[in-house]
């Protein structure tokens, strides 16, 4: 269908669009709030500064579709496919993304507040600097992808698989990382106060100047992890395995280290939980 007769039939009141094949067309900048574009084509469309609050776009593919400053509050995204797909700046609180496909898709800057995430698969994509505050990203797939300075406060990470992510300076404040896949993750100078990672896998993260204040880390791996400099007041690490970690100038205090795996770890100027040097 032509765009002057799509965009004909939602201004007379047409609201179902299923299956509609609209790939490549222009619709910068229009409204198509509540549309319902189930399964329909939107590939490589232009979509920038589109109104798609309330929208149905399950199971629709986006490929490479340009959705940059786009509104999709509370839009319907489950099982979408958005590889490579442009949504800078874009608002997609409330949105259901759950299932959903966006390899390499860029996201930075957008706008995720309490989105669903859920299962869906972000490898390789750029996020840096999105809001998913209590977003749901359970089971999220993260590899690879760029969430430098982002905000997740609150967000559920739940087994999540974030490796070789980059975290560089994100702020994760009251995050559920519990049995997430942090392998090789870059979380350097991030924000992980209050954080609850029980039983995760964070082997040769880079957490140098990390906030870990009151964090829960027990049963987790941290074998040859990076915590130079990081802040580990409070922090729970009971039963952890931090064998062959670096803890150079790392601060302990209060720290619980019960039955914790320390073998060829680096401790040097670490401050010990009772407040003593070690040398």
């Amino acid at each position: 269908m032509e765009a002057d007769e799509f965009l004909r039939q939602y201004a007379a009141g047409e609201r179902n669009f299923r299956e509609i094949d609209l790939m490549g067309k222009d619709l910068k900048g229009v409204n198509l709030s509540d549309a319902n574009f189930s399964r329909a084509n939107l590939e490589n469309a232009k979509l920038s500064g589109a109104i798609l609050t309330g929208a149905n776009l399950r199971e629709v593919k986006l490929i490479g579709a340009d959705l940059t400053n786009a509104d999709l509050t509370d839009a319907n995204l489950i099982g979408t496919d958005m590889i490579k797909a442009n949504l800078s700046e874009a608002n997609l609180s409330g949105a259901n993304l759950r299932g959903s496909m966006a390899k390499e898709a860029n996201l930075s800057k957008a706008i995720l507040i309490g989105a669903n995430l859920t299962e869906a698969n972000f490898t390789e994509a750029n996020l840096q600097g999105a809001n998913l505050t209590e977003a749901s990203m359970i089971r999220t797939g993260l590899i690879k992808a760029v969430l430098s300075w982002s905000t997740l406060k609150a967000v559920n990470l739940t087994n999540a698989l974030l490796s070789e992510c980059v975290l560089e300076r994100a702020n994760l404040t009251q995050a559920i990382l519990s049995g997430a896949s942090l392998n090789g993750a870059n979380l350097k100078e991030a924000d992980l106060r209050q954080v609850i990672m029980i039983g995760s896998n964070l082997t040769d993260a880079n957490l140098q100047k990390a906030n870990l204040r009151v964090a829960n880390i027990s049963w987790s791996t941290l074998r040859g992890a990076n915590l130079t400099g990081a802040n580990l007041y409070r922090a729970k690490l009971n039963w952890s395995n931090l064998s062959g970690a670096i803890l150079l100038e790392a601060v302990l205090i209060d720290a619980n280290i019960d039955r914790a795996n320390l073998r060829d770890a680096d401790m040097r100027r670490v401050i010990m939980p009772d407040g003593t040097t070690h040398d």
